[in-house]
């Protein structure tokens, strides 16, 4: 006999076919994996409705960029190379897992096609791949297992370490790579020991080895491993595929889902409910979630694609100070929870209130929507919509902090969260040199093509007002025709959305609409990144919104603006980027285009910048919220600015500014380094 016997073919002790245990794992395996994913999706189906079959191309693009292309792993150099790597494999690799199912039945079964160049093409990256993933299997075990990063670390208050099961998983995916790779590398050696016939190998490649090794092997030993590797490779890619849904791994299935689901459009919140118009939300029962299948179907799909990598808890600002945050958790804990409310047996149990059950109010309290997380993730999963949401639920319950209270009232009763007189919005422009020099239109009785909104922060703080001033100057030396609400404006609601006082913000929102509509303004203008985020993408049917920064970068550009060299060349410049500004807008180059336009100035960038900039912690109601932490956010923001060798830092947020103004007293860094708002640095700059 010059072939050797494949698995359909052959019979064990010379009597039992084996190709009846060939067809008894697939139907086994299969039957299994049908049943554990049709309790899998039970949660989903319980869940509330979620809208994500719109901008079908923007889903296909980030599918194709985010799932395939794996974009975000490398921003962790070495654990996404070794994903990467894996990843890749397993993709290349599974053509050939599933046909050797086929194998099991049919002896030398090959896919259509597979049979002449392309096959021998396939055969040399698949082998090559078998190979790296092995590698890259056993580096990750070793870091995983020996030296343990921290962002895996688990506290003893949210469970039981994953290391075990993600070592457990890499030796279930090496035994695929071994036991595949012996397989081909048995046959060959086989056929190469009775007709001498030599078939070209990847060099280097673990068939290549294998068959090297098993060169003077007889022939009853390549025979018997020939068919025990077959069989230890069917077991393990079906005792894989159903342990997948089991835990961490599952999303191994989830992800292309979870990321062609992913958000498209940032900034802005999901809605109450979806297919529940603003005008019906009085004929809702409840609002928010408060039990687990309030969540949206995606929001469950979130949950079971976490890989726990732990990239967002390490990059979020709450968990850095010592917040009881860590939005790993917000869904490994739902997770665990689904598991042990839709068990893969017996009867659903019913949910309890979310935030008595698995979750703490200072926990949800905690996050500043920054989006550090969500940028982070390269699985696509959301947390801010789940933070709104648990505190819609948690406001509808009455479960509001003391400090949030206050603020809340005065923004319900005035218009602001200081309780000001609506009058006094416009006070600003009424500072006796400021006013000597420049008059503010008031849009209720004059006309303007575009609209300053100054939002609340800016209206009322007595050291705020000097970045509405600031603006308007330079909006007039740009040649900006402008005006303001006055009285008429409201506060723009972006922080009262996200604390879940959904009513409130409605009211806010419809105010502010109807004033602006009135006014006929073609664009509107905003020095707050907050107030910008909100009228941006929260609204709806208003003119085109713009920052400051980008009026300015855009005038300079057409040298309708100019400015002076550098008053202070000494200093060392950083650039802070806001987080409703940077990350949930994409306005990042416009002010470093503004301030390297002032000749002279030198910038330094923070280690942490532009989608990864660190969150100040002071963004809107967050000013008057007093959370438990060991250090201040804008502790850590200054602290970071010195390190880069930078005396001023320079932001284009009100709430940052005031924040990191704070954190520079705390730190101890008076005289050494100064806060500066981008309209100051350059009003002090224009020609």
């Amino acid at each position: 006999m010059t072939s050797i016997i494949g698995p359909a073919s052959f019979n064990f002790f010379g009597i039992f076919p084996a190709v009846i245990l060939s067809f008894i794992l697939p139907v086994i395996g299969i039957g299994l994996f049908a049943y554990i994913m049709a309790r899998r999706i039970a949660p989903l189906v319980r869940a509330n409705p979620d809208n994500r079959f719109d901008q079908i191309g923007k889903r296909v693009k980030n599918l194709i960029l985010v799932w395939l292309g794996q974009i975000r792993q490398p921003r962790y150099m070495l654990a996404g190379v070794l994903h990467i790597v894996i990843f890749a494999g397993f993709l290349i690799l599974s053509i050939r897992s599933m046909s050797l199912v086929v194998v099991g039945f049919s002896d030398g079964f090959l896919l259509p096609g597979f049979g002449g160049p392309l096959g021998d093409i396939y055969n040399f990256f698949k082998d090559y791949a078998a190979t790296f993933v092995l590698i890259a299997c056993i580096i990750a075990a070793v870091r995983r297992g020996i030296f343990k990063p921290e962002r895996y670390a688990v506290p003893e208050k949210y469970g039981k370490d994953h290391t075990a099961e993600a070592v457990f998983v890499l030796g279930i995916i090496s035994t695929l790579m071994i036991s595949e790779s012996l397989f081909e590398a048995s046959e060959l050696a086989y056929e190469f020991a009775h007709t001498g016939n030599e078939h070209f190998l990847a060099p280097l490649s673990l068939v290549w080895i294998f068959k090297g090794l098993l060169s003077s092997a007889s022939p009853n030993i390549l025979q018997g491993l020939h068919i025990f590797t077959y069989f230890v490779h069917d077991l393990a890619f079906f005792f894989f595929l159903c342990f997948l849904p089991m835990g961490k791994h599952f999303h191994v299935i989830t992800s292309i889902f979870n990321v062609f689901f992913m958000r498209v459009q940032k900034g802005n919140i999901k809605p109450v409910m979806h297919g529940v118009s603003d005008d019906k939300l009085d004929d809702l029962e409840s609002f928010g979630v408060k039990k687990l299948e309030d969540f949206t179907w995606k929001h469950m799909l979130d949950f079971y694609s976490c890989a726990d990598c732990g990239r967002c808890s390490d990059q979020c600002p709450a968990n850095a100070v010592g917040r009881p945050l860590s939005p790993r958790f917000i869904t490994i804990k739902a997770r665990d929870l689904i598991f042990k409310n839709y068990p893969l047996s017996g009867e659903i149990y019913k949910s309890s209130l979310l935030v008595e059950d698995i979750y703490t109010e200072d926990e949800i309290w905690s996050c500043t929507t920054c989006g550090a997380c969500e940028e982070e993730c390269p699985l696509g999963i959301e947390y801010i919509d789940k933070m709104v949401d648990l505190r819609r639920g948690m406001v509808d319950e009455g479960m509001v902090p003391q400090s949030l209270q206050k603020p809340l009232k005065a923004l319900e009763k005035r218009g602001n969260p200081y309780g000001k007189m609506e009058k006094k919005r416009a006070d600003w422009a009424k500072e006796k040199e400021f006013k000597a020099n420049y008059q503010i239109k008031d849009l209720a009785k004059d006309e303007a093509d575009t609209l300053y909104f100054v939002d609340s922060i800016t209206s009322y703080d007595d050291e705020m007002q000097e970045i509405a001033r600031r603006t308007s100057i330079i909006l007039e030396k740009a040649g900006v025709d402008f005006g303001i609400l006055g009285k008429l404006e409201k506060d723009s609601g972006n922080e009262v959305i996200r604390f879940g006082e959904e009513m409130l913000y409605q009211d806010l929102k419809d105010q502010n609409t109807e004033a602006i509509m009135e006014t006929g303004v073609k664009q509107i203008v905003t020095a707050d990144p907050h107030a910008y985020n909100a009228l941006k993408n929260d609204y709806s049917d208003l003119p085109p919104v713009k920052h400051i920064s980008q009026v300015v970068a855009q005038k300079i550009t057409t040298g309708e603006l100019d400015l002076k060299p550098c008053q202070d060349p000494e200093k060392v410049y950083v650039y802070h980027d806001p987080c409703y500004l940077g990350r949930h807008n994409g306005i990042y180059e416009d002010p470093r285009k503004a301030l390297d336009a002032i000749d002279g100035l030198t910038r330094v960038e923070l280690e942490k910048s532009r989608d990864r900039s660190f969150c100040c912690g002071g963004g809107g109601l967050m000013l008057f919220y007093e959370p438990e932490e060991e250090t201040r956010m804008g502790v850590l923001r200054v602290n970071m600015a010195a390190e880069a060798g930078a005396n001023v830092i320079v932001t284009a947020c009100p709430f940052c500014l005031v924040n990191i103004q704070d954190a520079i007293k705390v730190a101890g860094k008076e005289g050494e380094m100064e806060a500066l708002d981008f309209t100051e640095l350059i009003e002090q700059h224009l020609e």
